[in-house]
């Protein structure tokens, strides 16, 4: 059960961004960024860009890098390439990027998969942090994976990750 120690005045729409990482993948085959989608947009969000890429460190950097430049994007959420697999490199990509890490996020998403997968958890390099003035989450790309994260951590935490960000922009 989510609790909220400290509910946000306002509930103004985030606009976001979803990034699937993955070699096989398609638009009509990307159940898990559909599924981000929609659950933003459930929520009330804005997805305002969508783009599959290779999991290849350049094309995951190169695309986070593009979408910093978008005015009013405030969070880039990624799907896919977490785990430990010779191919999976976004990890490794996304984290000499971020400026400010969120160790908490993937301690809980680890702790919270334990519950449901047992020790297969701990083969998940699901992080979060801050890129420029984004805020970024990184989730496996398994459907449960991606319900798991965006309803017990996301979704729960997203305005108020955001508004600490914005607080301190000029």
């Amino acid at each position: 059960m989510a609790v909220t120690p400290h509910p946000d005045t306002a509930a103004p729409a985030i606009h976001c961004a979803v990034i699937t990482v993955s070699d096989t993948r398609t638009v009509d085959t990307d159940r898990s960024g559909q599924l981000i989608q929609q659950l933003l947009h459930d929520a009330g969000h804005h997805v305002m860009a969508y783009t599959i890429v290779k999991d290849e460190p350049a094309q995951i950097q190169a695309a986070l890098q593009q979408l910093s430049h978008q005015v009013g994007l405030a969070a880039v959420i990624v799907n896919g390439g977490t785990g430990i697999a010779p191919r999976d490199t976004t990890y490794d990509a996304l984290a000499i990027l971020l400026e400010k890490t969120l160790p908490g996020f993937g301690e809980l998403f680890r702790s919270l998969s334990y519950q449901e997968i047992g020790s297969r958890a701990m083969a998940s390099r699901a992080i979060a942090g801050v890129y420029g003035s984004q805020l970024v989450f990184s989730v496996p790309g398994s459907t449960g994976a991606v319900t798991l994260a965006m309803q017990a951590l996301i979704l729960p935490e997203l305005r108020h990750l955001v508004s600490q960000i914005q607080a301190g922009s000029p």
